[in-house]
């Protein structure tokens, strides 16, 4: 049997499964799904779980039920290219003939001394609900700071303020607005409902180190009772361990068929992928879609010819009635983003988007 294994259930790895699926498999071929959780979390979405606005269970998605797919559920600690095994933790190292990476993201710190240790994570779905737990035993009249004005911060906080009105929110970031990487009407959009809405912001803060209950602006004290880091990702340190060239993001640099330069059995997707795109969920999901098209041309000994991947854009929420986004050249802001967002969600919980 030709053993074909996907690392990972989010975006990118639960679409190559799927597509695969939705056509005859060879006889001799085995598809193998490894992932530590038994159900893929809408990644784009724990913001809201984290703030407490949506259960878990509603950001859950079934993984597919097929005689053709084997589900594997347990912690990946390293690839060996060489013997062409994945090695798990507490169990047998399984062996692939076509292996798709599919792991996702962890948090950046930055070398920042104590980032890690005194804040919380939204990266995945256990740190989500973890951040829920500690951010809303929060007193009321607490502190919650937030590092990073990016997409993710900017829905924390604006969820939160849904969530917790008698919390005080902050947004800290390095440069001078929230949003820096979105076109000015969003950005000064989502500072006009910020400041509606009584969340401060704070810009061109260098943070130097975090303590418990303190962020250092350089020397400067910065008072917290919870700080939540969404100041950066980098791929999976599993990724970031393996041999080959990669970007100024240690994503791995690809072949145009998305396969390592020099072993053409290993495909990458989504967020450890090298693209010409910032990582989100729709990039992994058009990314994953070519993939399976180039897998199942080569089972059928068949040439394939990608077309370019074009995203349809960005979408952001400022809680459940507002929102902010950019569709090619148009910015969009208020409630249509807002609604967009929604149907996207439902799409992808129907596994039609």
């Amino acid at each position: 049997m030709r053993n074909i294994v996907i690392l990972g259930g989010g975006y990118g790895g639960f679409t190559v499964a799927t597509e695969l699926l939705q056509d005859r498999l060879p006889d001799d071929c085995r598809l193998t799904l490894i992932d530590r959780m038994p159900f893929q979390g809408l990644k784009t979405e724990y913001y809201a779980l984290a703030a407490g606005t949506v259960s878990d269970l509603a950001l859950r998605v079934a993984f597919p039920v097929d005689p053709r797919l084997f589900m594997k559920y347990g912690e990946v600690i390293a690839v060996d290219l060489e013997a062409k095994r994945v090695l798990m933790e507490n169990e047998d190292p399984i062996e692939y003939d076509l292996l798709v990476i599919a792991l996702g993201c962890v948090d950046k710190y930055h070398g920042i001394p104590g980032a890690e240790e005194f804040s919380c994570s939204i990266q995945t779905f256990s740190s989500s609900r973890r951040t829920y737990q500690q951010v809303n035993d929060v007193k009321p009249y607490g502190q919650v700071s937030i590092v990073g004005g990016g997409l993710s911060g900017v829905e924390v906080a604006a969820e939160l303020r849904e969530s917790r009105p008698d919390l005080n929110i902050r947004i800290l970031d390095r440069g001078p607005s929230v949003l820096s990487a979105f076109p000015g009407k969003a950005q000064d959009y989502v500072r006009s409902w910020f400041l509606e809405h009584d969340v401060e912001m704070r810009g061109h803060v260098a943070i130097s180190r975090l303590e418990q209950g303190v962020i250092y602006d350089r020397d400067a004290v910065i008072d917290t009772d919870v700080t939540v880091w969404t100041a950066g990702i980098q791929p999976s340190p599993i990724v970031q361990r393996l041999p080959g060239a990669k970007d100024n993001i240690g994503r791995l640099v690809l072949t145009e068929h998305y396969y390592l330069p020099d072993d053409d059995n290993v495909f990458v997707v989504g967020d450890c992928a090298s693209l010409p795109f910032a990582p989100s969920g729709q990039a992994a999901e058009a990314q994953g879609k070519q993939v399976a098209e180039i897998i199942r041309a080569r089972l059928r000994g068949e040439s394939v010819r990608l077309k370019q991947i074009k995203l349809k854009g960005v979408l952001g929420s400022l809680g459940k009635k507002a929102g902010f986004g950019v569709m090619g050249r148009t910015t969009l802001m208020g409630r249509v983003p807002r609604l967009l967002k929604s149907g996207v969600l439902w799409m992808s919980k129907v596994h039609i988007g």
